[in-house]
């Protein structure tokens, strides 16, 4: 089998777990309940309780193991320390890696998990054959990873990526829950696409078919795909947003892909349909090829980064293949 490695995704629900080959297959996968308890303090003890029994069943040593990659819901810099800790499992800052070895002995790798999200996107997913790309994901916020030259772009205190908090609009009077107003993430996101859509609803009593049931992204992009004019021009609204914040991302980046992730990409590619023109509108020249494709790796694509940065020798050395 040669040496395996686990990948792991921390929510704030569950806490994703994989074992990977040598060839970046996963060979099991599997959650346990993330425990917020006493600030969080039984979760990283409960992973490696796990692993271990997960190496109990599987027959292995430890020095079968090449090593543990992490992936963390807050800023991480190249270090694994959590910079600002991690509010929802309320973990203050720390060094992750120093803190999981003080369980099992192997090595261990940390970094944000919407940059491990990318970096598995990159490395098994959507974004494969790519040396520079943005995974955005769109779910209840706006989260994005930036991976230039093969390295995750993590910023001086592990920040970078933070697209959902580029300001997008300045009329807003909502407050954003960073703080600011008119953020990306009130527009593009699930909470923002029905922010738009009760917005656009209460304008006028044209007829729409998302005046039955319950409001969601999901029922918008089910409306448009029914042909809802009202829910077209909701989409046209997102599109419009989403494209101007990702032209200047690329005008920052250049990368060769943006890839869609997140539960509103289950919309599919009805979604880039949208999104992809109104870039064309904004976007500087030189940047106008980059590509839009939906992510592959779905829920799955922590795990498959967390692992990849061990298998691939650190945050630099991703390489197209």
């Amino acid at each position: 089998m040669g040496k395996v490695t686990f990948g792991v995704d921390i929510g704030g629900t569950t806490v994703k777990l994989g074992l990977f080959g040598e060839d970046g297959c996963v060979l099991d996968k599997w959650e346990i309940p993330t425990d917020k308890e006493d600030k969080g303090r039984h979760i990283l003890p409960e992973i490696a309780e796990s692993i271990l029994a997960k190496m109990g069943e599987r027959g292995l040593r430890q020095e079968d193991i090449q090593g543990i990659g992490v992936g963390a819901p807050g800023a991480v810099d190249d270090e694994g320390n959590l910079t600002a800790g991690a509010v929802n499992i309320g973990w203050p800052p720390f060094n992750i890696p120093d803190a999981l070895k003080a369980y099992i002995n192997v090595p261990v790798m940390a970094l944000n998990d919407a940059n491990a999200a990318a970096f598995g996107e990159m490395w098994q997913g959507g974004g494969r054959g790519c040396h520079s790309m943005v995974l955005v994901t769109l779910g209840t916020g706006v989260g994005g990873g930036i991976i230039v030259g093969g390295r995750i772009l993590a910023g001086a205190t592990g920040a970078g990526g933070e697209i959902g908090h580029i300001h997008i609009e300045d009329n807003e009077t909502e407050q954003c829950g960073c703080g600011n107003r008119g953020c990306l993430e009130q527009y593009a996101s699930a909470t923002g696409i029905v922010r738009l859509a009760r917005r656009r609803l209460a304008q006028d009593d044209r007829r729409s078919l998302l005046r039955e049931g319950e409001l969601s992204a999901k029922s918008v992009f089910d409306a448009v795909k029914a042909g809802d004019d009202v829910a077209m021009e909701i989409a046209e609204r997102f599109g419009d947003y989403l494209g101007k914040g990702l032209a200047a991302v690329a005008a920052v980046v250049n990368p060769e892909v943006f890839v869609i992730g997140g539960g509103v990409s289950k919309a599919g590619e009805i979604l880039i349909s949208y999104v992809a023109p109104c870039f064309q509108k904004y976007v500087f020249a030189p940047c106008s090829g980059t590509k839009f494709v939906l992510a592959r790796l779905g829920n799955d694509a922590g795990i498959y980064g967390a692992a990849g940065v061990i298998q691939c020798g650190g945050h630099s050395s991703v390489q197209p293949q």
